[in-house]
């Protein structure tokens, strides 16, 4: 890859509005300002070269009079002209806190798992909780929760007696492909199905990869493969586009809901780098045609729009916007402010704008990098148009194989509810896929 200078591309962000409100603020602090001069300033860099005059004068608006909702509080009024038409600081109070606030940098929360009656479970993620809408399944503590509600950083649960449901996934267990690297792991694959094997690590992988193909199928460049087949747990259908964990995510979503939308089943997708997999109480029997119109690109907005909680991933969106654009105080050094108290902060902000500023265009940020960084929107579509001119191999495999047997494991151990170690069923697993090798 270096030495081919196939270097994975970084698209630049495009007008954030949140730092342009953050900037204003700081070189309003750092000896003022005259607006017509910092516009032209600005529209110099890459990321504001289309900021248009409407929207830097809404965000000098918004510094200076609070917007259309908040111009009854003096707080919010931070920046004022001289009589030569020069912005300053509104006051000391203006200037200290945001030499505290400012910045971009933000990390994701956890959020609390309680029962109605109180009880902790434990913490998850906040990107992945917040996903959800009410009613929807997941699993966690060894056992299958419904989500009732997420208030205030608290996500209460109550008990189901429905045995799949989403399987979390954590961001300290997510290094995911990029596209280049994934296209060079499937390149890679459709080498050794011809027999390629160049080089010590593909000579360590060898036979693995000969046993994939000797089991069911080594895919080639335009080749999607699909493998079926049935374990204790239910019927798995085993997607492999190798296009990374983070388009296999919102590939998965996507599958779960279309097929839920044509007939009434339980379904839990589990994903890795590889792979999807989709496992259901009976086999679902699709053919080639059905496949590819639950892959098609077409109405992908709108069914991910359906399939995911987007009102309440704006919302937590708009809490890191907020932050930067100087509405969050982060408190004071030694008493900064919880995760909760920001959010419920946020949240109020994100209410009071959606019913008395619709127009803010910060709402419209938050709901426009929902779609392009969280849900990705562009790169799905891109994987789904490729999928769409690839062939599809579908392969009912008779055991797990090499590419399913992680996928397997990794949603074996999200929905373990035995008293039996996880590594133990695996352990047992490996040793009977070893005989069937041997055999």
């Amino acid at each position: 890859g270096a030495d081919a200078r196939a270097v994975e591309a970084r698209p630049p962000v495009e007008k954030p509005l949140d730092l342009l409100v953050q900037h204003l603020v700081t070189i309003g602090v750092g000896g003022g300002f005259v607006p017509e001069e910092l516009f032209d300033e600005v529209r110099t860099t890459h990321a504001y070269r289309e900021l248009t005059r409407t929207e830097f004068d809404w965000a000098l608006d918004f510094v200076t009079r609070g917007g259309a909702a908040l111009g009854a509080y003096p707080q919010y009024q931070r920046l004022g002209a001289d009589a030569g038409g020069r912005l300053h600081p509104s006051g000391q109070s203006v200037v200290r806190l945001h030499r505290m606030a400012i910045g971009t940098i933000t990390s994701d929360a956890a959020i609390a798992v309680r029962f109605g009656n109180g009880k902790m479970l434990g913490t998850i993620e906040e990107s992945f909780i917040a996903r959800l809408s009410a009613g929807d399944r997941f699993v966690f503590a060894g056992r299958v929760l419904e989500l009732v509600r997420v208030r205030q950083m608290t996500a209460t649960v109550k008990a189901t007696r429905r045995k799949s449901g989403i399987v979390p996934r954590w961001q300290g267990g997510r290094s995911p492909l990029s596209t280049l690297l994934s296209e060079r792991v499937r390149a890679r694959i459709a080498g050794a199905g011809r027999g390629e094997f160049d080089g010590p690590e593909m000579g360590a992988v060898r036979p693995t990869l000969e046993l994939q193909r000797r089991w069911s199928r080594l895919p080639s460049e335009d080749e999607v493969l699909i493998e079926t087949t049935t374990t204790r747990h239910g019927a798995h259908a085993f997607v492999f586009p190798f296009m990374g964990r983070l388009a296999h995510e919102g590939l998965g979503a996507l599958l779960a809901h279309r097929i839920a939308r044509s007939r009434s089943v339980s379904i839990t997708v589990t994903c890795n780098d590889y792979g999807v997999d989709v496992l259901t109480p009976e086999p679902l029997g699709l053919t080639e045609l059905e496949w590819r119109e639950l892959m098609s690109p077409e109405g992908l907005l709108d069914d991910l729009l359906a399939c995911v909680n987007t009102g309440q991933l704006a919302r937590r969106r708009f809490r890191d916007i907020a932050r930067v654009a100087g509405l969050l105080h982060p408190g004071f050094p030694g008493a900064g402010q919880s995760n909760k108290h920001l959010q419920a902060s946020s949240e109020l902000f994100f209410d009071v704008f959606e019913e008395f500023d619709p127009a803010n265009l910060l709402l419209d940020q938050a709901k426009r990098e929902v779609l392009e960084q969280q849900l990705e929107v562009g790169r799905m579509r891109g994987v789904l148009e490729r999928i769409e001119r690839d062939r599809l191999v579908i392969v009912e495999a008779e055991r797990l194989t090499p590419l399913s047997f992680p996928l397997w494991a990794e949603s074996l151990r999200a929905q373990h509810v035995s008293s039996e170690p996880w590594s133990e069923r695996v352990r047992r697993m490996v040793l009977q896929l070893e005989e069937a090798a041997d055999a």
